[in-house]
Protein backbone atom coordinates (compact mmCIF):
# COMPACT_ATOMS: atom_id res chain seq x y z
CA UNK A 1 0.00 0.00 0.00
CA UNK A 2 0.91 3.69 -0.84
CA UNK A 3 2.42 5.85 2.31
CA UNK A 4 0.58 9.41 2.55
CA UNK A 5 2.87 10.02 5.52
CA UNK A 6 5.38 10.97 2.64
CA UNK A 7 4.28 14.45 3.23
CA UNK A 8 4.57 14.20 7.18
CA UNK A 9 8.31 12.67 7.57
CA UNK A 10 9.61 15.97 7.45
CA UNK A 11 12.91 14.97 6.06
CA UNK A 12 12.78 16.31 2.77
CA UNK A 13 13.85 19.85 2.24
CA UNK A 14 11.43 22.37 0.89
CA UNK A 15 13.71 24.29 -1.41
CA UNK A 16 15.58 21.19 -2.71
CA UNK A 17 12.59 19.31 -3.51
CA UNK A 18 11.29 22.47 -5.72
CA UNK A 19 14.20 22.35 -7.53
CA UNK A 20 14.69 18.62 -8.16
CA UNK A 21 10.65 19.12 -9.64
CA UNK A 22 11.70 22.10 -12.13
CA UNK A 23 14.39 20.42 -13.12
CA UNK A 24 12.48 17.23 -13.80
CA UNK A 25 9.59 19.24 -14.90
CA UNK A 26 12.48 20.52 -17.63
CA UNK A 27 13.16 17.03 -18.98
CA UNK A 28 10.00 16.09 -19.06
CA UNK A 29 8.73 18.92 -21.61
CA UNK A 30 11.74 17.79 -23.79
CA UNK A 31 10.60 14.01 -23.47
CA UNK A 32 7.17 15.85 -25.02
CA UNK A 33 8.84 18.18 -27.32
CA UNK A 34 10.91 15.07 -28.89
CA UNK A 35 7.51 12.46 -28.76
CA UNK A 36 5.37 15.32 -30.62
CA UNK A 37 8.00 15.80 -33.66
CA UNK A 38 6.55 11.96 -34.16
CA UNK A 39 3.38 11.45 -32.70
CA UNK A 40 0.80 14.04 -33.87
CA UNK A 41 -2.52 15.06 -32.62
CA UNK A 42 -2.58 12.81 -29.58
CA UNK A 43 -1.23 14.94 -26.98
CA UNK A 44 -3.56 13.45 -24.43
CA UNK A 45 -2.47 10.02 -24.90
CA UNK A 46 1.01 11.22 -24.71
CA UNK A 47 0.50 12.40 -21.43
CA UNK A 48 -1.75 9.66 -19.86
CA UNK A 49 0.89 6.90 -21.11
CA UNK A 50 4.10 9.27 -19.82
CA UNK A 51 1.70 9.68 -16.12
CA UNK A 52 1.55 6.10 -16.09
CA UNK A 53 5.49 5.58 -16.70
CA UNK A 54 6.22 8.25 -14.36
CA UNK A 55 4.15 6.27 -11.66
CA UNK A 56 6.16 2.66 -12.53
CA UNK A 57 3.03 1.03 -13.64
CA UNK A 58 1.55 -0.28 -16.98
CA UNK A 59 -0.78 1.27 -19.74
CA UNK A 60 -3.42 -0.70 -21.50
CA UNK A 61 -4.32 1.62 -24.83
CA UNK A 62 -7.59 0.89 -26.57
CA UNK A 63 -8.02 2.14 -30.15
CA UNK A 64 -9.37 1.28 -33.65
CA UNK A 65 -6.09 -0.16 -35.72
CA UNK A 66 -3.68 2.76 -37.38
CA UNK A 67 -4.08 5.46 -34.66
CA UNK A 68 -0.41 5.16 -34.08
CA UNK A 69 -0.68 2.96 -30.67
CA UNK A 70 2.50 1.07 -31.92
CA UNK A 71 4.39 3.98 -33.01
CA UNK A 72 3.97 5.30 -29.68
CA UNK A 73 5.59 2.59 -27.46
CA UNK A 74 8.23 2.86 -29.90
CA UNK A 75 8.95 6.68 -30.21
CA UNK A 76 8.75 6.22 -26.27
CA UNK A 77 11.35 3.74 -25.68
CA UNK A 78 13.97 5.82 -27.99
CA UNK A 79 12.84 8.99 -26.06
CA UNK A 80 13.51 7.44 -22.72
CA UNK A 81 16.47 5.27 -23.69
CA UNK A 82 15.01 1.67 -22.61
CA UNK A 83 15.64 -1.32 -24.16
CA UNK A 84 11.91 -2.06 -26.03
CA UNK A 85 11.13 -5.15 -27.22
CA UNK A 86 7.20 -6.33 -28.69
CA UNK A 87 5.31 -9.33 -28.90
CA UNK A 88 2.56 -9.74 -31.07
CA UNK A 89 0.11 -11.98 -29.00
CA UNK A 90 -1.93 -14.52 -31.44
CA UNK A 91 -4.30 -17.31 -30.81
CA UNK A 92 -1.32 -20.06 -30.78
CA UNK A 93 1.44 -17.77 -28.71
CA UNK A 94 2.58 -19.56 -25.74
CA UNK A 95 3.39 -18.61 -22.21
CA UNK A 96 7.21 -19.77 -22.97
CA UNK A 97 7.10 -17.42 -25.97
CA UNK A 98 6.65 -14.51 -23.54
CA UNK A 99 9.13 -15.61 -20.26
CA UNK A 100 11.42 -17.61 -21.96
CA UNK A 101 11.91 -21.51 -21.44
CA UNK A 102 14.55 -24.07 -19.84
CA UNK A 103 16.47 -26.03 -22.82
CA UNK A 104 18.42 -28.98 -22.47
CA UNK A 105 22.36 -28.06 -23.68
CA UNK A 106 25.44 -29.69 -23.47
CA UNK A 107 28.56 -28.20 -21.18
CA UNK A 108 31.86 -29.34 -20.43
CA UNK A 109 32.04 -31.27 -17.53
CA UNK A 110 34.97 -31.32 -14.74
CA UNK A 111 36.66 -34.75 -16.52
CA UNK A 112 36.13 -32.88 -20.16
CA UNK A 113 33.43 -35.28 -21.03
CA UNK A 114 30.11 -33.27 -21.88
CA UNK A 115 27.21 -33.19 -19.41
CA UNK A 116 23.66 -32.33 -19.92
CA UNK A 117 22.04 -29.67 -18.33
CA UNK A 118 19.68 -27.31 -18.49
CA UNK A 119 19.78 -23.80 -19.42
CA UNK A 120 17.10 -20.82 -18.84
CA UNK A 121 16.75 -18.70 -22.39
CA UNK A 122 14.73 -15.56 -21.17
CA UNK A 123 12.12 -14.51 -23.13
CA UNK A 124 10.97 -11.08 -24.65
CA UNK A 125 9.84 -9.96 -21.20
CA UNK A 126 13.16 -9.39 -20.23
CA UNK A 127 13.06 -5.86 -21.20
CA UNK A 128 12.54 -2.30 -19.36
CA UNK A 129 9.84 -1.72 -22.23
CA UNK A 130 7.85 -4.40 -23.54
CA UNK A 131 4.68 -3.97 -25.57
CA UNK A 132 2.12 -6.43 -25.59
CA UNK A 133 0.17 -5.75 -29.41
CA UNK A 134 -3.32 -6.58 -29.33
CA UNK A 135 -2.33 -8.50 -26.37
CA UNK A 136 -6.32 -9.76 -26.15
CA UNK A 137 -5.99 -12.02 -29.17
CA UNK A 138 -3.85 -14.50 -26.99
CA UNK A 139 -5.52 -17.16 -25.18
CA UNK A 140 -6.35 -16.98 -21.46
CA UNK A 141 -3.43 -18.85 -20.46
CA UNK A 142 -0.68 -16.89 -22.49
CA UNK A 143 -2.11 -13.49 -21.15
CA UNK A 144 -1.66 -14.85 -17.21
CA UNK A 145 1.99 -15.20 -17.96
CA UNK A 146 2.20 -11.61 -17.79
CA UNK A 147 0.50 -10.97 -14.31
CA UNK A 148 3.46 -12.20 -12.43
CA UNK A 149 5.81 -9.75 -14.23
CA UNK A 150 3.61 -6.95 -14.20
CA UNK A 151 3.06 -7.09 -10.52
CA UNK A 152 6.40 -8.71 -9.02
CA UNK A 153 9.12 -7.49 -11.39
CA UNK A 154 10.13 -11.00 -11.47
CA UNK A 155 9.24 -14.41 -13.18
CA UNK A 156 9.39 -18.19 -12.36
CA UNK A 157 10.35 -20.57 -14.47
CA UNK A 158 10.90 -24.15 -13.51
CA UNK A 159 10.69 -23.01 -9.63
CA UNK A 160 13.50 -20.84 -10.21
CA UNK A 161 13.50 -17.56 -9.76
CA UNK A 162 14.28 -14.49 -12.51
CA UNK A 163 14.34 -10.84 -11.65
CA UNK A 164 13.46 -8.41 -14.62
CA UNK A 165 15.55 -5.79 -15.29
CA UNK A 166 14.46 -2.11 -14.13
CA UNK A 167 12.66 -0.22 -15.01
CA UNK A 168 9.76 -2.56 -16.06
CA UNK A 169 6.63 -1.38 -18.17
CA UNK A 170 3.94 -2.89 -20.16
CA UNK A 171 1.99 -0.64 -22.86
CA UNK A 172 -0.10 -3.37 -24.28
CA UNK A 173 -2.62 -2.44 -26.97
CA UNK A 174 -5.98 -3.38 -27.78
CA UNK A 175 -8.37 -2.97 -30.76
CA UNK A 176 -11.82 -2.61 -29.13
CA UNK A 177 -13.57 -3.63 -32.55
CA UNK A 178 -12.21 -6.85 -33.54
CA UNK A 179 -14.15 -9.26 -31.39
CA UNK A 180 -13.78 -12.08 -33.17
CA UNK A 181 -11.11 -14.59 -32.20
CA UNK A 182 -10.33 -12.25 -29.21
CA UNK A 183 -10.36 -13.05 -25.43
CA UNK A 184 -11.44 -10.85 -22.99
CA UNK A 185 -8.70 -9.99 -20.63
CA UNK A 186 -9.76 -11.20 -17.15
CA UNK A 187 -10.65 -8.48 -14.45
CA UNK A 188 -7.12 -9.64 -12.07
CA UNK A 189 -4.71 -8.59 -15.47
CA UNK A 190 -6.85 -5.38 -16.12
CA UNK A 191 -6.07 -4.45 -12.46
CA UNK A 192 -2.42 -4.51 -13.31
CA UNK A 193 -2.90 -1.60 -15.43
CA UNK A 194 -2.71 1.62 -13.71
CA UNK A 195 -4.20 3.53 -16.23
CA UNK A 196 -6.53 2.64 -19.36
CA UNK A 197 -5.63 4.99 -22.29
CA UNK A 198 -8.57 5.66 -24.88
CA UNK A 199 -6.75 6.21 -28.58
CA UNK A 200 -8.95 8.23 -30.61
CA UNK A 201 -8.91 9.78 -33.89
CA UNK A 202 -6.75 13.10 -34.76
CA UNK A 203 -7.89 16.27 -35.60
CA UNK A 204 -8.17 17.80 -38.68
CA UNK A 205 -5.20 20.45 -38.31
CA UNK A 206 -3.40 17.09 -36.87
CA UNK A 207 -3.56 15.06 -39.46
CA UNK A 208 -2.58 17.58 -41.84
CA UNK A 209 0.56 17.51 -40.18
CA UNK A 210 1.06 14.47 -40.21
CA UNK A 211 0.82 13.19 -43.57
CA UNK A 212 3.18 16.11 -44.36
CA UNK A 213 5.36 14.56 -42.47
CA UNK A 214 5.63 11.31 -43.09
CA UNK A 215 4.74 11.02 -46.83
CA UNK A 216 7.97 12.95 -47.52
CA UNK A 217 11.48 11.49 -48.47
CA UNK A 218 12.40 11.40 -44.96
CA UNK A 219 10.28 11.43 -41.80
CA UNK A 220 11.82 12.74 -37.97
CA UNK A 221 13.45 11.20 -35.53
CA UNK A 222 12.65 11.05 -31.88
CA UNK A 223 15.98 12.53 -29.75
CA UNK A 224 16.29 10.38 -26.70
CA UNK A 225 16.05 12.24 -23.64
CA UNK A 226 16.24 10.34 -20.57
CA UNK A 227 17.74 6.88 -19.82
CA UNK A 228 16.74 4.18 -17.51
CA UNK A 229 18.03 5.43 -14.64
CA UNK A 230 17.01 8.79 -14.70
CA UNK A 231 13.16 7.45 -15.39
CA UNK A 232 14.11 5.14 -12.26
CA UNK A 233 14.47 8.36 -10.29
CA UNK A 234 11.62 10.44 -11.40
CA UNK A 235 9.71 7.72 -10.58
CA UNK A 236 11.52 7.92 -6.68
CA UNK A 237 10.85 11.29 -6.50
CA UNK A 238 6.98 11.28 -7.90
CA UNK A 239 6.41 9.14 -4.64
CA UNK A 240 8.28 11.99 -2.56
CA UNK A 241 6.13 14.66 -3.64
CA UNK A 242 3.67 15.64 -0.30
CA UNK A 243 -0.12 14.76 -1.21
CA UNK A 244 -2.73 17.16 0.61
CA UNK A 245 -5.53 16.20 2.81
CA UNK A 246 -7.96 17.34 0.72
CA UNK A 247 -6.65 15.24 -2.65
CA UNK A 248 -6.67 12.13 -0.59
CA UNK A 249 -10.10 12.67 0.57
CA UNK A 250 -11.27 13.06 -2.93
CA UNK A 251 -9.64 9.84 -3.73
CA UNK A 252 -10.97 7.92 -1.04
CA UNK A 253 -14.45 8.99 -2.22
CA UNK A 254 -14.27 8.21 -5.79
CA UNK A 255 -12.96 4.89 -4.97
CA UNK A 256 -14.83 3.99 -1.96
CA UNK A 257 -18.43 5.70 -4.14
CA UNK A 258 -17.42 3.48 -7.20
CA UNK A 259 -17.95 0.05 -5.26
CA UNK A 260 -21.97 -1.04 -4.96
CA UNK A 261 -20.94 -2.56 -0.96
CA UNK A 262 -20.21 0.84 0.05
CA UNK A 263 -21.45 3.53 -2.38
CA UNK A 264 -23.72 6.10 -0.88
CA UNK A 265 -25.61 6.39 -4.01
CA UNK A 266 -28.22 4.20 -4.29
CA UNK A 267 -28.18 4.42 -7.95
CA UNK A 268 -24.87 3.44 -8.09
CA UNK A 269 -25.13 0.67 -6.07
CA UNK A 270 -27.90 -0.81 -8.86
CA UNK A 271 -25.76 -0.44 -11.48
CA UNK A 272 -22.71 -1.83 -10.52
CA UNK A 273 -22.00 -5.38 -10.39
CA UNK A 274 -18.22 -5.09 -8.35
CA UNK A 275 -16.24 -1.70 -8.83
CA UNK A 276 -12.46 -1.04 -8.07
CA UNK A 277 -9.98 -2.16 -5.27
CA UNK A 278 -7.52 -0.56 -3.15
CA UNK A 279 -5.04 -0.70 -6.22
CA UNK A 280 -7.34 2.40 -7.81
CA UNK A 281 -6.39 4.45 -4.81
CA UNK A 282 -3.08 3.57 -5.24
CA UNK A 283 -3.05 4.38 -8.85
CA UNK A 284 -4.77 7.93 -8.38
CA UNK A 285 -2.11 8.57 -5.48
CA UNK A 286 0.73 8.28 -7.93
CA UNK A 287 -1.07 9.67 -11.15
CA UNK A 288 -1.77 12.53 -9.56
CA UNK A 289 1.57 13.85 -8.17
CA UNK A 290 3.02 12.65 -11.72
CA UNK A 291 0.17 14.59 -13.49
CA UNK A 292 1.42 17.50 -11.54
CA UNK A 293 4.95 17.28 -12.22
CA UNK A 294 3.98 17.26 -15.90
CA UNK A 295 2.04 20.39 -15.60
CA UNK A 296 5.20 22.05 -13.28
CA UNK A 297 3.32 22.04 -10.12
CA UNK A 298 5.02 20.50 -7.20
CA UNK A 299 1.62 19.45 -5.57
CA UNK A 300 -1.03 17.60 -6.81
CA UNK A 301 -4.78 19.17 -6.60
CA UNK A 302 -8.40 17.79 -6.58
CA UNK A 303 -8.70 18.99 -10.27
CA UNK A 304 -5.82 16.00 -10.78
CA UNK A 305 -7.84 13.42 -9.22
CA UNK A 306 -10.86 13.98 -11.74
CA UNK A 307 -9.00 14.75 -14.58
CA UNK A 308 -7.42 11.01 -13.96
CA UNK A 309 -10.90 9.46 -12.47
CA UNK A 310 -11.83 7.49 -15.67
CA UNK A 311 -8.93 6.47 -17.32
CA UNK A 312 -8.20 4.80 -13.43
CA UNK A 313 -11.74 3.47 -12.72
CA UNK A 314 -12.97 2.79 -16.07
CA UNK A 315 -11.68 -0.70 -16.28
CA UNK A 316 -11.92 -1.27 -12.61
CA UNK A 317 -15.46 -1.42 -12.82
CA UNK A 318 -18.18 -3.61 -13.95
CA UNK A 319 -22.12 -2.69 -15.04
CA UNK A 320 -24.68 -5.09 -14.35
CA UNK A 321 -27.10 -6.21 -16.78
CA UNK A 322 -29.57 -4.23 -16.06
CA UNK A 323 -28.02 -1.65 -16.34
CA UNK A 324 -26.38 -2.31 -19.80
CA UNK A 325 -29.87 -3.61 -21.27
CA UNK A 326 -31.06 0.44 -20.07
CA UNK A 327 -28.26 1.48 -21.76
CA UNK A 328 -26.19 3.05 -18.91
CA UNK A 329 -22.59 3.59 -19.79
CA UNK A 330 -19.92 3.47 -17.16
CA UNK A 331 -18.69 6.60 -18.25
CA UNK A 332 -22.22 8.25 -16.88
CA UNK A 333 -21.21 6.36 -13.52
CA UNK A 334 -17.86 8.22 -13.31
CA UNK A 335 -18.97 11.24 -14.42
CA UNK A 336 -21.98 10.62 -10.93
CA UNK A 337 -18.98 9.93 -9.21
CA UNK A 338 -16.94 12.87 -9.88
CA UNK A 339 -20.05 15.14 -9.30
CA UNK A 340 -19.85 14.74 -5.71
CA UNK A 341 -16.36 15.94 -5.46
CA UNK A 342 -16.60 19.01 -7.49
Amino acid sequence: MIEVADAALGDNDPATMVAEVERLGERLGQVRRSVGRVIFGQEAVVEHTLITLLSGGHALLVGVPGLGKTKLVETLGAVLGLDAKRVQFTPDLMPADIIGSEVLDEVPGEDGRGQRAFRFLPGPVFCQLLMADEINRASPRTQSALLQAMQEHRVAVAGQVHPLPGPFHVLATQNPIEQEGTYPLPEAQLDRFLLEVEVGYPDEAAERAMLLATTGAREARPAQVLNGAELMAAQALIRRIPVGESVLDAILTLVRGARPETSPVEAIRRQLAWGPGPRAAQALMLATRARAVLDGRLAPSVEDVLALAEPVLRHRMALTFSARADGIQLAEVIATLKGRIG
